[in-house]
């Protein structure tokens, strides 16, 4: 919750809400937190309602559309029904991928000057002298 804020940050926040409620502030900050509790138990009663009434084990998470279809609605095998055509789709374009991005490697190894394979160097090792650049001066 507080992911984005740093310590004087933090700090600075504290220090309003000690401006703004005074004396008052351990009874917010009570009053705060047992909202939270009945919030939480509120969400945990429903929940359990729900999984009383449909019969399986419901979680928050399970809410989700897709999440309560996949969960409770469909079996594995109408699932994998479900996933079988597209599979075969997915695995040639995975194989493509992967073919395209070797052959991408081997093209970037061939053209890199540095790799060994392609340097036409001397016998002493040494890499050529750069060609000379023409100048702007040398053109006109």
């Amino acid at each position: 919750m507080f992911e984005n804020l740093n310590m004087w940050e933090v700090g600075a926040l504290l220090l309003l809400a000690l401006l703004i409620f005074g004396d008052r502030l351990p009874a917010v900050i009570n009053d705060g937190l047992r909202m939270v509790r009945n919030l939480r138990n509120m969400a945990r009663n429903a929940t359990g309602d729900l999984s009383r009434e449909l019969g399986t084990d419901i979680q928050l998470e399970d809410l989700h559309p897709k999440a309560f279809i996949r969960k409770h609605l469909l079996s594995e095998e109408d699932e994998a029904a479900i996933r079988k055509p597209m599979q075969g789709v997915y695995d040639n374009l995975r194989a493509d991928v992967s073919g395209v991005h070797n052959e991408l490697k081997d093209v970037a190894n061939a053209a890199d000057p540095r790799s060994n394979g392609s340097r036409s160097g001397t016998a002493t090792g040494a890499s050529p002298a750069p060609a000379p650049r023409a100048s702007y001066d040398d053109a006109t």
